[in-house]
């Protein structure tokens, strides 16, 4: 068999892990090898992180994680073929972890929100850079918005945003440690397009909450009112989650008495019938209740008189890449898919903006003072993948956190770009790539505010300045000498 590039890097890694025996299972997601190791003890993590390509190595939620980068999928492949393992593919970025190990409540919120979401978010940013794409051909050439490619690129496009519900039931599923298929059931119920349209009819009825909202509804079950958004719950987040938990207790109920012979047919019949009805009459009812005081408090904070959206933007932007760092961002992303979805835009998102142009600058800027190879090697590819593609956590983990002071450079300029987005009220209306392909997040398409390209403008005016504030701060300040002494 001829020998890989990564062989003698996955050879070294299965050396020191204790040998193929002390692997429980091997995996990846974006940037990482994922380990579960049957004694963590018996790992040379010293060894591990010397190792050319190597960022970083974390032991962390019941894995044994090697930081790669951008490589990780060839690495991944070369690892298999050298242990002769079998893998599980590309998984969540926070997977479940060992069951044993103790969570607070937070690290569970956060893993339950990151292992629901996380799959789904390489196609929720295609969705949207394409969204972005026909946003901006659109602005230029109006009349394409009538032609044929246009509405059938818009499906790509829109498509995925719309059965969200779908999506996430899935997910939501397979987290729940449920049937991924009832699952989906239960979300093609929720945009089933009979129940859609409802919301186009008369109103029977309504009742205004006040900061919560107003409750209508449109039709009855059994004379109980079925309370939905105005929207229906098309591209909703919150109530098919909460459905699916709900769910998933109604099966593990079903199997628990159920004659095995039964249990094929009557178990998903029961669980989807339950969970959709409880769904339109109760738990989708309490999901906008919530969604709606989420939106109200966030509306509260930018409402400020003269200081609220730079004070969000400020704080957003100064603190996401900590966030990344514990994972807390990924409690933002569906309050964002909310905003989005009921809005027509939204405000927080934006203000991280500037975080992966001044992580990128930083970076550069070290990597033209220090001259030492290896240091470079992982440098510049760090660089590339966290300006033009947001993917931060190379150049996070491998160049900017261990210097410290590169790192808070870093968190200063994305502070500075958040405080300028929130000072300029710059609103994005889609979630998107990352990177430079964020700036098309930020045309008003379907004119919501009437912004048309000019929020663009200012995100390209937010990201270039955290560029220059980052290299700025990091020419000066970094001394490359210290650290090879």
């Amino acid at each position: 068999m001829a020998q890989g590039k990564y062989d003698d890097l996955s050879q070294l890694i299965i050396d020191n892990v204790g040998g193929r025996e002390n692997i429980k299972s091997v995996a990846h997601c974006i940037t990482r090898l994922r380990l579960k190791l049957k004694d963590t003890g018996k790992a040379n993590t010293e060894v591990i992180e010397k190792a050319p390509g190597v960022i970083k190595v974390m032991d962390t939620n019941g894995q044994y994680q090697i930081v790669l980068g951008n490589k990780v999928e060839d690495v991944y492949d070369s690892f298999l073929k050298v242990s002769g393992l079998s893998g599980a593919g590309e998984v969540a970025v926070d997977d479940e972890g060992d069951d044993t190990e103790k969570k607070n409540v937070a690290s569970v919120l956060i893993d339950l929100i990151s292992g629901i979401f996380a799959p789904s978010l390489g196609m929720l940013c295609a969705a949207g850079i394409m969204k972005g794409i026909l946003a901006l051909v659109v602005f230029l050439i109006p009349t394409f918005a009538s032609d044929g490619a246009y509405k059938m690129l818009y499906t790509v496009a829109d498509g995925f945003f719309y059965f969200l519900p779908v999506i996430l039931g899935y997910t939501a599923a397979k987290k729940f440690k449920m049937s991924e298929f009832t699952g989906m059931a239960i979300g093609i119920a929720l945009v089933y397009p009979t129940m859609v349209a409802l919301t186009g009819g008369d109103v029977l009825g309504s009742v205004n909450l006040g900061v919560a909202g107003t409750f209508s509804w449109y039709t009855t079950f059994l004379g109980l009112p079925v309370i939905m958004p105005a929207a229906g719950y098309t591209s909703s987040v919150i109530p098919i989650v909460l459905m699916v938990f709900f769910a998933s207790k109604v099966e593990s109920w079903c199997k628990s008495w159920m004659p095995a012979s039964l249990k094929m047919f009557f178990v998903p019949l029961l669980t989807c019938t339950i969970a959709v009805v409880a769904g339109y009459l109760v738990i989708g009812p309490i999901a906008t209740l919530l969604t709606n005081l989420l939106q109200s408090l966030f509306v509260g904070i930018i409402s400020i008189p003269y200081v609220g959206n730079a004070l969000l933007g400020l704080i957003v932007g100064s603190f996401w890449m900590v966030l990344v760092i514990f994972g807390f961002h990924w409690s933002l992303v569906p309050l964002v898919i909310v905003n989005i979805s009921t809005l027509g835009y939204d405000f927080i998102l934006p203000c991280m903006l500037g975080h992966s142009f001044a992580l990128g600058a930083v970076v550069f800027a070290m990597y033209l003072k220090n001259k030492d190879e290896n240091f470079r090697e992982l440098a510049l590819p760090a660089m590339i993948s966290a300006f033009f593609f947001g993917v931060t956590e190379p150049a996070i983990y491998g160049v900017a956190l261990p210097d410290k002071k590169a790192f808070i450079n870093a968190c200063i300029a994305s502070g500075i770009a958040g405080l300028f987005i929130g000072l300029m009220h710059a609103d994005v209306f889609m979630m998107g790539g990352l990177g430079v392909f964020n700036w098309l997040c930020f045309i008003d398409s379907s004119n919501v505010l009437g912004a048309g390209i000019n929020y663009m403008i200012i995100a390209i005016i937010a990201s270039l300045g955290a560029a220059v504030i980052g290299f700025a701060l990091e020419i000066v300040s970094y001394k490359p000498e210290k650290k090879l002494a």
